[in-house]
């Protein structure tokens, strides 16, 4: 066993991620990052991960979402402590999770946030930066994402000053990792300007509205980001990471929803897009919980009745929708 932990991480890369102009590729071919949120994982056993890496793939994900702070439903799950050092067994989970997607083709968002019982300042903050990016350091198939929601007016807040000095800590340490912070809600054009400009990310990650009009919103809102990127001089993916889910308020997306949200990503020329889950918001028991909890049932099998119609009108319609890229 200690021989093997060792060795993870030490084999070449197999899947490299990388950015060219509005698009994402993988091993140097364009590729639209089509996700689903698996935030929990580190806490979900490993014979639960495996069947639901197998469910992804014949889905066509692409990538998952997973959190390296994560606490909830009375178990901490983190991989960095609020001091922002190693914890484990959730560090060497992560290591793990990231070499068997590197394995399968897989890129994995690795999401950092403020707030909660985790990590609360500048010097904690950039503590877990240096953990994760050290232990990660071999594999090319994740990104970093530095602050979830990071312009929210609660613990969650980092400011762009405090988000330079984080994108200078991941450069030091290893100056090719690509790296973004996500935005909640739509960003206006200054704010676009300093994720461009001053924190340098190499792509946005803008968490857009969750209402019933949002999906037809969608398209519009990518071609009004990428015209200014145009304006300002400086073209990057647009990386739909959080869109709207099920229970999450009082609108319940439906099957349609989801994929009209998906197809509106892909033609307005957006790099990314996420298939969104989480619990149940308003019952307390939060069941089901999906991604935000796996320790007792993976996520598949968490899934509602729309959630896998979804799936299946994905797996129907998406090498047309793949088609309506304005670069394809």
């Amino acid at each position: 066993m200690l021989l093997a932990l060792l060795l993870v991480g030490t084999a070449e890369a197999k899947t490299v991620l990388g950015v060219s102009g509005a698009r994402f590729t993988i091993n140097s071919k364009p590729a639209f990052l089509l996700g689903i949120s698996y935030y929990g994982a580190l806490g979900a056993p490993k014979e639960y991960i495996l069947r639901d890496l197998n469910d992804m793939q014949k889905a066509g994900f692409k990538w998952i979402r997973v959190w390296a702070t994560w606490s909830a439903f009375d178990s901490d799950v983190s991989a960095v402590d609020a001091n922002g050092k190693p914890r484990q067994p959730f560090m060497d989970r992560l290591k793990w999770l990231v070499s068997e997607c590197d394995r399968r083709g897989m890129v994995v968002d690795v999401t950092l946030s403020r707030g909660g019982d985790g990590i609360q300042t500048l010097e904690a903050h950039t503590r877990a930066v240096e953990s994760i990016v050290s232990a990660l350091k071999n594999f090319q198939n994740w990104y970093l994402d530095l602050s979830n929601e990071r312009n929210v007016g609660d613990k969650r807040f980092t400011s762009f000053d405090d988000l330079e000095k984080l994108r200078q800590t991941v450069r030091r340490l290893d100056p090719k990792r690509l790296v973004t912070a996500s935005h909640a809600g739509d960003m206006d054009r200054d704010e676009l300007r300093r994720y461009l400009f001053a924190v340098k990310v190499d792509f946005v990650a803008p968490h857009r509205p969750r209402d019933p009009e949002s999906p037809s919103q969608t398209k519009q809102k990518t071609m009004e980001y990428l015209s200014w990127m145009k304006e300002l001089g400086r073209i990057v993916p647009i990386h739909y990471q959080e869109p709207f889910r099920r229970d999450y308020g009082s609108w319940q997306p439906k099957a349609e929803d989801f994929l009209a949200d998906l197809a509106a990503s892909v033609g307005g020329g957006a790099g990314g897009w996420c298939f969104h889950n989480g619990d149940q918001k308003g019952n307390l028991s939060a069941l089901p919980r999906r991604s935000f909890d796996m320790r007792e049932k993976r996520l598949f099998d968490q899934l509602d009745g729309e959630e896998r119609k979804f799936l299946g009108l994905l797996q129907q319609k998406w090498k047309a929708i793949l088609a309506s890229s304005p670069s394809s």
